[in-house]
């Protein structure tokens, strides 16, 4: 299959671009930081997103999306690795998202129609550590009733500060379980965490929080799968975002190649820059490829292993080329590239934690390693 968009996927890049350049550029980073915005993310963004029909891009027609797939979802998601943009997409859209199509009827109809339209954040609670680790959850779920108690901490909660609503992977008797969880429930204690990229996180902390039998997504046991499928996913979608800032931050520096004169001349003209640049676009169109036969790898519904090799493929190199890019942005800028004036030290943030978001460099190449039997 090629590896390029079709003329409705280009027709979707050309609408998320135009919206977020428009509504959301680089600008509305800097507000929402600079003015210590309690939320740190606009739900009226979030909602002109569920107008425009981003926020649904995954969620079925009859909930109210697009019946769209995951590269649809890449195209939304690298246009917001180009301006910065704050946003509860990947949290919600994708990655809540999905797990809720694994739901009952009840769940699917409470949440789907919502995150749709951008009414509702949706965080999904995984990670209990520095690094990312599905294998090595430790919350537990034991039966209390007619339902649960769950206990457990979780770091890395993507919006979870302001979510409508909080999905918590814990470990049950049977296997893994995903639970359905209000945050202004007893016991439920949650920390917003500001990253060094100005993006938010959150600390989930729960002490004997008590939820009913219907909190379950799925069935008990099967939530590893359900978790899986939904992470891929989602670590595709961050590679994506990883192109888009990767890809901004060079161009942001041809341009200033174009327009910055040393000894005469401009420096794009000098011969090593432009070996660098020229080697920097190679790579970048390397992950690009990278990460769309990752994506059409989720559409196709490859079997688990060859799916779960594409996906850290894409992963590992956005990650390591999106590094590449924003230092080599930096460094052509000179000293002025680390001051706030100039935006590529708010890319090499980015990349930074993006590269960290559900797994870096290294989780993905021994993932990849183990899958081969190494």
């Amino acid at each position: 299959m090629p590896l390029i968009l079709t003329e409705e996927q280009t027709m979707l890049k050309e609408a998320a671009d135009g919206f977020l350049n428009e509504r959301a550029p680089i600008a509305h980073l800097r507000k929402l930081r600079d003015s210590r915005d309690p939320d740190g993310v606009s739900r009226e963004l979030w909602r002109a997103f569920g107008e425009m029909g981003f926020a649904g891009v995954l969620i079925a027609e009859e909930h109210g999306g697009s019946g769209l797939g995951a590269v649809e979802a890449g195209v939304v998601a690298e246009a917001l690795g180009r301006t910065l943009t704050p946003s509860p997409f990947l949290g919600s859209a994708v990655l809540a998202a999905t797990v809720l199509k694994g739901g009952s009827e009840e769940q699917q109809a409470a949440w789907l129609p919502r995150i749709a339209a951008g009414q509702a954040i949706v965080a999904l609670a995984v990670d209990e550590g520095p690094k990312h680790a599905p294998a090595k959850i430790a919350a537990t779920a034991e039966r209390s009733g007619n339902g649960f108690r769950l206990n457990g901490a979780k770091g890395f909660v993507l919006d979870g500060h302001v979510a409508d609503a909080l999905i918590v992977a814990a470990r049950t008797e049977e296997g893994m379980g995903l639970f359905l969880v209000n945050p202004s429930t007893a016991g439920v204690e949650v920390e917003r965490t500001m990253m060094v990229d100005a993006h938010n996180a959150a600390r989930v902390t729960l002490t004997d929080v008590e939820v009913d039998a219907d909190a379950l997504i799925g069935s008990l046991g099967g939530g590893e799968a359900l978790l899986e499928g939904a992470l891929n996913l989602g670590r595709a979608c961050v590679a994506a975002s990883l192109n888009g800032a990767g890809d901004q931050a060079f161009q942001t520096t041809l341009e200033y190649l174009r327009t910055r004169k040393q000894f005469g001349k401009f420096i794009g003209e000098f011969q090593a820059l432009q070996h660098r640049a020229a080697h920097l676009f190679s790579e970048i169109e390397i992950a690009r490829a990278a990460v769309m036969g990752a994506l059409q790898a989720l559409d196709a519904g490859k079997d688990s292993a060859s799916l779960s090799v594409s996906v850290s493929v894409a992963k590992a190199k956005a990650g390591r080329v999106a590094e590449l890019a924003v230092q080599e942005a930096v460094q052509m800028h000179g000293g002025v590239g680390m001051t706030d004036e100039y935006d590529v030290g708010l890319f090499m943030k980015r990349v930074r934690v993006l590269n960290e978001l559900l797994g870096d460099p290294g989780f993905h190449q021994e993932r990849m390693a183990r899958s081969q039997g190494f």
